[in-house]
């Protein structure tokens, strides 16, 4: 990695981590071109956190050109300009949520396509369950340019991890990079598979209350860290196809 002499471990960790996040959603289809951000904490000895460049693709990110700014948006490390989108949509959960790490926002098609669906997204297989009752929604109020949408941001998503932007895309966060991304795959996948089953025109097969809550406990399991076993996975991949997200 260059330039490592200006990190201690945990940034390096932190860094290389969410540059692998940015790749891994380039190729599961959560990038946007140069548009929409993952973000992390830069460590736990620093209030900042660390962003795409803006005008970069997904699959050019790496840990050395990610920005780190403070919770006012401002860059204080790295060279580059960020959207400023991301810092009020980031920024507010960021400031808010002091147990989560990692933000991650997409503009995926079936996210956006459930996003705009008056009752939102419909808990139907398993791996959704882990939703029930746990996702939040925030009403679009234009394009995010102001920092007053901060506070109904963090105010809408509560204590949950998900929620989804209506008419906007899906937001998911998590205690570590891998949560999140985790989150994030498991809640496309929903929003796809609902999709494809309203295609059908069929009659819907749709589990009972008691259930889903019963399901959703499963998942909140102490036992079970979403991302823990898929993360190494993941970062496998990456580096197999020689991919330069660490550089």
């Amino acid at each position: 990695m260059k330039d490592n002499r200006k990190f201690d471990n945990e940034e390096l960790k932190n860094r290389s981590d969410l540059a692998a996040a940015y790749h891994l959603a380039d190729i599961y289809g959560f990038s946007d071109i140069i548009w929409n951000h993952i973000t992390c904490k830069t460590s736990s000895e620093k209030n900042t956190f660390l962003i795409n460049k803006f005008g970069l693709r997904y699959n050019e990110v790496t840990a050395s050109n990610l920005l780190e700014i403070d919770l006012e948006g401002n860059v204080i490390s790295g060279e580059g300009e960020i959207n400023y989108t991301g810092f009020v949509i980031h920024g507010a959960i960021h400031k808010s949520r002091k147990d989560l790490h990692c933000v991650m926002h997409s503009h995926s098609r079936s996210g956006l396509a459930v996003s705009c669906l008056k009752d939102g997204l419909e808990i139907l297989i398993q791996d959704s369950a882990m939703f029930h009752n746990r996702i939040s929604y925030h009403d679009w109020e234009g394009m995010s340019t102001s920092t007053d949408e901060c506070e109904s941001i963090s105010k809408d998503l509560g204590k949950n991890n998900s929620m989804i932007l209506r008419n906007h895309g899906l937001l998911t966060s998590g205690k570590t990079i891998s949560e999140a991304f985790m989150l994030m795959y498991y809640l496309d996948r929903a929003c796809k598979v609902q999709l494809d089953l309203l295609s059908t025109n069929k009659e819907i097969i749709r589990p009972s209350e008691n259930l889903l809550e019963f399901a959703a406990g499963q998942f909140n399991d102490p036992k079970y860290k979403l991302g823990e076993h898929e993360w190494p996975a993941l970062k496998r991949m990456l580096n197999q196809n020689n991919s330069i997200y660490d550089q």
